[in-house]
Order: C-alpha cells, then structure tokens, then sequence
C-alpha cells in the first residue's frame, strides 16, 4: 500500500501558490483495507475515502472507459494491480498528473513539470475527449492562471474544437455546467473562461445569449470600444477588480444580454434592452438552475442599470422607486452589489478603466437620505397604504433636498 499526494496540491506547490485542500490517491490495496484502517467511505461511483483525522480525501487508484456520452458515462475498474501511472493518465491536464511520494519524490510520467515551467495547458491522453466536463475546466484553469502566463497548446485546443463539433458539449448537465462557470467567476480574469469557450465553440452550446453580443455595435460616444461582447468582458473584469463576490460578477455578465436581440434597424441604439435583458437573465437561469440570490441581483442589474447612469437626471419619485426596486431598504446589501455592478459596467469601457462613477456616490446619498426619516413620527396615526404613501412622501422631499444642497 502506497499513498502519493496528487492533483492541484503538487501543481500549486511547484507553482509557488497557497494550497487549500490535498487530495491523495493509494495504490496497492482494497476498500476492505481501508476501512478496517480507519477510513470512511464516501465515493458513490468509485472509492473515495474520508481520512479518520485529516479528514482530506484519499481515493484508490483507478482506471475509466468511456461507456456512454456525457459526464457520467463511464465505468471505473479500481483494484490493487492499477499502478499509480495508470491512475494519472486518466487526468485531464498533466500539471495535473504529477504525484508526490510520501518521501517527497515527485512522479511526472507525462511530462507535467515541463509543461508547467513552459506554462502550457496540455491534455495528458486522448481520453482527455471523452469527458466534456473537460472543456470547462481547461477554460477554468486559464481563466485561474492567466496571471502566470499559461496558455492552451495548440493540439488541446483543436481537442476541444473537435469535441464540441462532434456533439460532447450537448451532454453538459445544467448542474455541472454552472458549478464550473460559477468557479469561473470567482477566478481573477474570468473573462478568460468565456473567451476559451467562444474559441472552441462552446459558448454558442451553451451560451448562446453571451456569444450573439460579440458583433453587435454600441455607440461610440458612450462604448469607444464599439463591440458589445467585447464590453460585456471589460466589464466582467472590472467586477473581478472591484470585488470578490461572484453574484456582482455574474450580474454584470448578464446585464445587457438583451442587446443582442436588438433589432437591425435600431443599432447601434439599445432602446429597451433592459427589459429584453430581464427576460433572457430568467431564460439563462432556469435552464442552469441558477441559485436564486445570483438570479435576483442579475434581473435586478438588468432591469435597472440604465436607471443608474441617469439618477442625476431623474426626479426624486423616480429615484424612490429605483430604490423599492433594488430592495434597497430591506436589503442594504443589494444596494451595495447593485452599485458595484453598476459601476463595473461604467469602468468597464475603453478609457474609462479609471474614472470612478460619481453616479455611485449620487445614488448612495439619495438612499442615505431616503432613510434619514423619521418613520415612527410619519405613520402615526396611519396604517396600511396610508402609512406606505406618507413614507413615500417624506422621502421623495427628503431626495429632493439633497438635490437642492447638490445643486
């Protein structure tokens, strides 16, 4: 029985990154072996084990074939004769197909050290094409280390060309297809996932509402950058710049899908996109099963972001109602994620990387202000609508004075 460190823990060592969780795989025993030593199983298709003290995850070595299309067609032999070179060539990458002994010796049989210093993402063997899965998580790790200069070889990147092409990518699972774009998002340069998958074909499979914006023309007044998609992805970007949370991330991905079903006749003006947009977050959201709060944000974004660019120019009852539709005084947060998604969209455009928004500073002070009265003294005496129109009120004169001051 023989146990080795694999996976990301030895890639992200030699990488010179901080690891968060260690995987281990043994050779030469059973799962019999295992727990009488103590380990707890918990693999559902094949043996993975909890360790009774570290609690990290030590899986028995292993070998795959392809049975059916998708993520979950395959049939796994593990047994003590699978050696440990065995398991590693069913990898998907070969930065990740390096083991470490418990001695510290490092087993690289496909050459994943190499491709590390030349900072190539390589696929270890063709199986790499039998699991679609793999599309995204090579999108994923270019998107993760972008910043160290990694790129896709030429012969992986024709792989994914030619799975997608061949069909692969429509076995996708709605799950597993948002579990890897979510990590996406949380990475430094998400932009890249989306960009990897737009280069093989993959993102009109599964994101056709995010591919059709690439081409469509935007105003050059306001978007010198012209290009809608290329827009979409500086402002992505920018989101990652501004903050760690994926649901703002996501929001500003979604925000102007809508431009891309405007009509020939109108471009490059985007009269009504909002509301197109709405529709087509909704779409995107259930066919992925996209948690709620991510679906929330990313319609409230959509809906309202126009509003955003334009509060110094809108009425005070107007800005009230952008407030009730944000959730703004029952969700303080919301309106922090709505203000960062907002002003990621404005940054998010060439020459403007730099220039913070003063909108941002407007909409915050009008909030500020809307919630600076004096609620118990208002609705005394008044229920129901009465009460909700008296509020209403003093925080539409209370906006209004803020204006006069700014004025």
């Amino acid at each position: 029985m023989q146990t080795y460190l694999v996976g990301g823990a030895v890639r992200d060592s030699l990488l010179h990154r901080a690891t968060r969780e260690k995987d281990w795989v043994v050779v030469g025993t059973t799962p019999e072996e295992m727990i009488n030593t103590g380990f707890k199983p918990i693999g559902r298709h094949f043996p993975v084990f909890l360790h009774p003290e570290t609690r990290e995850e030590y899986a028995l070595a292993r070998t795959e074939r392809k049975t059916a299309p998708g993520y979950h067609g395959f049939s796994f032999h593990a047994a003590p004769d699978v050696t440990l070179e065995e398991d590693l060539k069913r990898r998907d990458l070969t930065i990740n197909a390096i083991a470490q002994s418990e001695d510290g010796k490092l087993i690289d049989p496909y050459g994943g050290i190499d491709d590390i210093e030349k900072r190539v993402l390589r696929h270890v063997s063709d199986a790499f094409a039998e699991d679609p899965v793999r599309i995204l998580r090579i999108a994923r790790f270019a998107a993760r280390f972008h910043r160290y200069g990694f790129t896709i070889a030429d012969k992986t990147q024709q792989l994914m060309q030619q799975m997608t092409a061949e069909g692969e990518a429509d076995a996708l699972v709605p799950e597993r297809v948002w579990a890897e774009t979510c990590k996406a998002l949380s990475e430094a340069r998400p932009s890249i996932y989306f960009e990897v998958l737009r280069a093989c074909g993959t993102l009109q499979k599964l994101f056709p509402e995010l591919e059709c914006l690439w081409g469509i023309p935007q105003p050059e007044r306001w978007h010198p950058e012209i290009d809608t998609g290329v827009h979409i992805m500086m402002a992505l970007d920018m989101a990652a710049r501004l903050t760690e949370d994926s649901q703002v991330r996501f929001a500003v991905l979604t925000h102007d899908l809508g431009k891309g079903t405007t009509p020939a006749a109108m471009l490059p003006s985007h009269h009504g996109h909002e509301q197109r947009s709405v529709e087509l977050v909704r779409q995107l959201c259930r066919r992925y099963r996209i948690p709620n709060q991510y679906r929330d944000l990313a319609l409230t974004v959509a809906k309202y972001h126009g509003h955003f660019h334009r509060v110094a120019e809108m009425k005070p009852a107007t800005i009230l109602k952008v407030l009730h539709g944000i959730d703004a005084f029952r969700k303080p947060a919301r309106l922090h994620q709505f203000v960062l998604a907002c002003e990621a969209d404005s940054r998010g455009r060439t020459g403007f990387e730099e220039t913070i928004p003063q909108q941002a500073k407007q909409i915050e002070a009008c909030y500020k202000a809307a919630t600076s009265v004096d609620i118990p003294t208002i609705v005394r005496g008044l229920k129901g609508t009465q009460a909700k129109a008296a509020i209403d009120k003093a925080r539409i004169a209370a906006i209004r004075k803020l204006e006069l001051r700014q004025n």
